[in-house]
């Protein structure tokens, strides 16, 4: 591929984000309605049942709760009839499955009684986490447990939206799970300074949501995005390559991963920009600055820009104090000075990624604050 995104890909691309309404957020599923040719035709089958857990419930009372401080199963049991020798039954049947001693206060179970004169339990169900669920099924003689995971949809979603205050914000104020702004800031992580996001940027994207019932646990695939920043619009083309990585392509197909991260952290302000001829505000002299300072607060961790090897990493008494040197490639390296402390395992010779944390932000040495 050489770097290069197949024209076809760009025009896929267009006519996804051109084709979409520009509505802040909608969940795209087909919709029901006549049929094109004559009227609809009404459709007889089964009825519908109801399910719960992968359990019919129509001819069952449904009771739903959460473990209280101090409950243990035999206590919520007994209170659904249920005999010591049973809870003692229902003890040895799980022990393969599931142990009943770990059941915690907050999470969520449910009863399922029947409809009797005298309802019995006949299934009581408990979620371990947000995916998975045990299911204590009670027959006559004897109990069937088994442990389930939750069906995971991804839905296909569109946010459009101009951005106020911060991505962050917009995509939480869309309904959008915020992990959104996370992925963008990864994919555009080269492109765009996300702390420098101003009103009157937008944001355009097709993604999928992950959701687990009604809830939303994460975010998927981005399959398309355009974002305006500072009057000029950036592209991101999916394309998977053949070692199955997804990676992200502009308008004219080049990739949007380049050589180094624009900022190494984040950064509250520049408190000192790269100068042949700047004011030390300690030695009160003018001296070349080839730097940036990124203000920010003690202990923000901060990253290489790109990958490299650790050519330094020491401690400069009256400059840089604790300080890392990284060497890119036979052209370009980094220093990364004032650190509070170095991140664990760097050390001169090691070999780091783009965007792995090497040491957090500090006042080390010569500085008048982190």
């Amino acid at each position: 591929m050489k770097g290069l995104l197949p024209a076809r890909f760009v025009f896929r691309i267009l006519l996804i984000l051109g084709g979409m309404s520009m509505t802040q957020c909608t969940s795209h599923t087909p919709s029901a309605g006549p049929s094109d040719i004559g009227d609809s035709i009404p459709i007889t089958g089964p009825a519908v049942q109801a399910r719960l857990y992968g359990i019919v419930i129509d001819s069952l009372d449904v009771e739903q709760h959460t473990v209280k401080s101090g409950e243990t199963l035999s206590r919520i049991l007994s209170r659904y009839g249920l005999s010591s020798s049973r809870i003692h039954q229902v003890v040895l049947q799980s022990r393969p499955i599931f142990n009943v001693n770990n059941i915690r206060s907050g999470h969520a179970y449910t009863a399922m009684l029947t409809r009797d004169t005298i309802p019995a339990l006949r299934y009581w169900v408990y979620e371990k986490d947000a995916t998975h669920f045990v299911t204590l099924h009670f027959l006559a003689d004897t109990i069937h447990v088994t442990e389930d995971v939750k069906e995971v949809r991804h839905i296909r979603r569109h946010l459009a939206a101009a951005i106020h205050r911060s991505l962050w914000m917009t995509v939480y104020e869309a309904g959008v799970n915020t992990s959104l702004s996370n992925l963008l800031s990864e994919i555009y992580a080269w492109q765009i300074d996300f702390f420098g996001i101003a009103d009157g940027d937008s944001v355009n994207v097709v993604f999928d949501e992950i959701r687990i019932d009604s809830t939303s646990i994460g975010i998927g695939a981005v399959h398309a995005a355009f974002f305006r920043h500072a009057g000029k619009g950036y592209y991101a083309i999916p394309f998977i390559q053949e070692d199955s990585v997804r990676s992200y392509f502009d308008y004219d197909g080049q990739s949007l991963r380049k050589a180094f991260l624009k900022v190494p952290l984040n950064y509250s302000r520049i408190s000192s920009t790269f100068s042949n001829r700047r004011y030390h505000p300690v030695l009160k002299i003018y001296r070349a600055h080839h730097g940036v300072d990124y203000a920010a607060p003690t202990g923000t961790p901060v990253h290489s820009i790109g990958d490299g090897v650790v050519t330094k990493r020491a401690y400069q008494k009256n400059g840089g104090g604790n300080y890392v040197t990284i060497k890119h490639n036979s052209t370009y390296s980094t220093t990364y000075m004032h650190l509070s402390k170095f991140a664990s395992g760097i050390a001169v010779g090691t070999h780091v990624a783009q965007g792995q944390v090497i040491g957090y932000v500090g006042a080390t040495g010569i500085a008048t604050g982190p």
